[in-house]
């Protein structure tokens, strides 16, 4: 076992779902990535927890999405919600041999599946549990990112193994400025967008507790509140389908326009339910150590000099879709501007205001990381 897993895990244990003796947690392992689930059990046990384990594959569950029918989904979601309701958290680790194993389900059969997982993740785990999803370095996922496989194990730890509690501090001061803030306006090429977070971003930070990595301030928008036009450079991965050039057209918090490389894809899946076309989140990505685009939502809209524009679920927006589309503002990808009330508070990736920049990768990155995890290799 790579010695990073065992660090890994006992920050996930430790911090992220933050498990104490007597606890359960359901350590949810997909493809094959053992070796980190057998850290978390080990971590879990460590910590007086009582974790329970199940196994999943991306290409089982692609037939059962496939020939599933609505009785046998009702099913699936009792017997998940029973099991669910039992656990005090929630773990789970995937590692994507093929990111395009759903590739190809018939539209009708995936918007049914996900309507009922949109139950359970949504509906229980969110809510209901200390959770946090994870992803696994391995060759499919360097493939995607054109890095080694070496290269990439690197890279996840690097992005992985943070001090997230130090984090959350450096994140503070933005976070009491989007509780004062209604207007936020986005400028980059081929959008302008403006909307509301009025009275919704009173949480405190949350960095390293829900997902890993980790690096943003995010923020539900108000319901019906965006007006304008959004055009993402940074490719996107979902339900098997990698889609380029995403543009939304929004009036009054609805999509009424989306085009991308596969546009008769993408409004099949903006018309899972009557939700999904509108916002469910709006989040500024500023990890340090994410730096390039690996076709893996949960590490690219974390990636430093991002923000994502998240059409689907909700506190507020309640969908079986949670899509979180990525911008890059960096200046060699035509940059761009975040205006809260008026002010600019990021420019072509950067904070602008004294109190943010902190959070600037120059500044972040040294703050977070005090010595690269253990790898047992000879640096070169």
């Amino acid at each position: 076992m790579d010695p990073r897993f065992a660090k890994l895990a006992a920050q996930v244990i430790g911090y992220s779902v933050s498990l104490q003796p007597g606890e359960k947690v359901l350590i949810d392992v997909w493809d094959g990535a053992d070796d980190l689930g057998t850290a978390l059990v080990e971590a879990a046990f460590a910590a007086g927890g009582l974790p329970f384990v199940t196994h999943q594959s991306m290409r089982m569950n692609r037939s059962v999405i496939a020939h599933a029918t609505q009785a046998y989904l009702q099913d699936w979601l009792r017997y998940q919600r029973y099991r669910m309701e039992e656990m005090d958290a929630y773990i789970v680790v995937r590692k994507k041999e093929n990111l395009r194993e759903w590739a190809g389900i018939e539209p009708g059969q995936m918007a049914l599946y996900e309507t009922y997982y949109g139950q359970l993740h949504f509906g229980v785990r969110i809510p209901k549990t200390k959770w946090c999803v994870l992803r696994y370095p391995n060759a499919a996922m360097a493939q995607a990112a054109g890095m080694s496989t070496e290269e990439m194990e690197d890279y996840y730890f690097r992005a992985c193994c943070l001090d997230y509690r130090r984090m959350c501090q450096k994140v503070e001061p933005l976070a009491k400025l989007a509780a004062r803030t209604d207007q936020v306006r986005i400028l980059a090429p081929g959008t302008d967008l403006t909307f509301s977070v009025k009275d919704l971003c009173a949480g405190v930070p949350r960095c390293g507790q829900r997902n890993v990595p980790c690096g943003e301030m995010g923020m539900p928008v108000v319901v019906d509140s965006a007006e304008g036009e959004i055009t993402y450079n940074v490719p996107s991965e979902m339900q098997g389908t990698i889609f380029r050039d995403v543009h939304l057209v929004l009036r009054r918090g609805i999509i009424v326009e989306a085009t991308s490389s596969d546009t008769k894809r993408m409004n099949e899946i903006l018309d899972t339910d009557a939700n999904a076309r509108r916002i469910g989140e709006f989040s500024l990505g500023f990890n340090p150590f994410l730096t390039r685009t690996t076709l893996d939502t949960i590490f690219d809209e974390k990636r430093a000099k991002t923000l994502h524009f998240t059409p689907g679920n909700s506190e507020i927006n309640p969908s079986a879709i949670h899509w979180d589309l990525v911008q890059s503002h960096a200046a060699e990808d035509g940059g761009g501007e975040v205006w809260f009330d008026g002010v600019l508070i990021r420019k072509d990736g950067l904070f602008v205001p004294e109190e943010l920049r902190p959070l600037n990768p120059e500044e972040l990155g040294p703050y977070l990381l005090e010595e690269e995890p253990e790898t047992g290799r000879v640096k070169k």
